[in-house]
């Protein structure tokens, strides 16, 4: 998606130890109206899957879902909590999942309640690198016996594992922004 590369080229800023920092548009301030043309194009490569509900992770994968969803009919966005909370009740899907840019693990965690067997999802997140966090959301997708329709990804690091792994297994994963290098010294970005 272009409009996205160049936003990634304008406001991106590389960071030592592979960090592609784009929070000043992606997942700390959020362009809503870049959100809006995501969420067009992802309706676009999906287009004919049945979709029942966005999956996300908290935090930065919401406010792309939430806004995504309205190009899918306003279907409801189940999101993965990475903390727990005395408002969680009932039965819960768990798994453990380990973040690349925090360097630690986390568990997840989503309510049984919210995702039921047979039901059809969409996986949306921001980046997709190691893969870590997308194969913690398909973990539970199993266990809840859902049918996931595809992964949707604002920027993939090409040049990482995550990416070529789900498509080997056979997901079908659209990334909107695919880095294929970037390199902190000179802050240069290149795309698939």
């Amino acid at each position: 998606m272009k409009e996205l590369e160049d936003r990634i080229r304008q406001d991106g800023i590389v960071r030592e130890g592979n960090v592609l920092k784009v929070d000043s548009f992606l997942n700390h301030k959020c362009d809503v109206a870049l959100y809006d043309q995501m969420g067009a194009e992802w309706a676009r490569l999906f287009a004919g899957k049945h979709v029942d509900k966005i999956l996300t992770i908290e935090s930065s994968g919401i406010g792309i879902a939430c806004v995504a969803a309205t190009h899918f009919n306003d279907v409801p966005v189940v999101f993965a909590r990475k903390t727990e909370s005395k408002n969680l009740d009932g039965e819960q899907y768990r798994t453990q999942i380990r973040s690349y840019t925090k360097g630690r693990t986390y568990e997840v965690i989503v309510a049984k309640r919210f995702l039921e067997r047979g039901e059809h999802v969409i996986i949306l997140d921001d980046f997709l690198a190691m893969g870590c966090a997308l194969n913690g959301l398909l973990e539970i997708c199993e266990e809840a016996g859902v049918v996931v329709e595809g992964i949707g990804i604002a920027i993939e690091k090409g040049f990482q594992p995550g990416g070529k792994s789900l498509r080997e297994r056979g997901y079908q994963v659209e990334s909107l922004a695919i880095v294929q290098s970037m390199d902190a010294a000179t802050g240069e970005i290149e795309f698939a």
